[in-house]
């Protein structure tokens, strides 16, 4: 039988004081998409409200794996996702969320994505993100009370990354918050690919990274 693993993307097309128009960055879905499709997982889309989920960096569609995204099944599960409410997570071997800026406009406090995160994690299953996804790991807290990133090896979009990016537009800065919560943080230099697996969790720091996470998501399912 196949792996599972869903995809749970934000439904945010705007960031900031100025309404910066984002949406989930093309190639951090797009790289993880290729990955697990050469492994013949099977791959659902859900997202937090349910309507179609917004691409950023389309600008990128020459990328070979970007191009089979837009052009193959990947963009067109995606405009189906369903809500995340409606979804029977407990089916899934893991759980990936993409980055872009989105994410920090509508999964910092959303509870049921919390749940989700928190309860597939203590089941045993994967959890994995990139770039700005981790915020989906930010303020989920374990049955213990504890923080999940409390002493975890985690990445994600750094602060002198953002700095250099979007600055302006984020609410807060995802590296801090992070450390903040007990996260053994893990930073490249900027733009170069890092991906770290800590047992169950895989994260990424950036664009540059993301097909770093499907891959170990990936090893770890495959066995191999």
């Amino acid at each position: 039988m196949s792996k599972k693993v869903l995809i749970i993307a934000s439904n945010a097309n705007a960031i900031g004081p100025n309404n910066r128009r984002t949406g989930v960055f093309l190639p951090e879905v797009a790289h993880p998409y290729a990955e697990f499709v050469k492994a013949g997982f099977h791959i659902d889309f859900a997202s937090l409200t349910g309507d179609t989920p917004y691409l950023d960096a389309l600008q990128l569609a020459n990328d070979p794996d970007n191009l089979n995204f837009l052009i193959g099944d990947g963009w067109n599960l995606m405009q189906k996702a369903s809500k995340l409410e409606d979804v029977d997570t407990n089916v899934y071997d893991a759980i990936f969320i993409p980055g872009g800026l989105a994410p920090m406009v509508d999964m910092p406090e959303n509870e049921l994505l919390k749940k989700v995160v928190v309860d597939t994690y203590e089941r045993g299953a994967i959890i994995s993100a990139v770039c700005h996804g981790p915020v989906a790991f930010l303020n989920a807290k374990l049955n213990d009370d504890t923080y999940l990133v409390a002493g975890k090896n985690i990445s994600s979009f750094t602060t002198k990354e953002e700095d250099n990016y979007a600055r302006a537009d984020v609410p807060f800065d995802l590296q801090t918050a992070l450390v903040a919560q007990g996260a053994i943080f893990h930073e490249a230099e900027p733009w170069q690919e890092q991906s770290i697996q800590d047992g169950q969790i895989v994260t990424g720091q950036n664009p540059a990274s993301a097909k770093g996470v499907g891959q170990k998501v990936v090893a770890i399912l495959t066995g191999k």
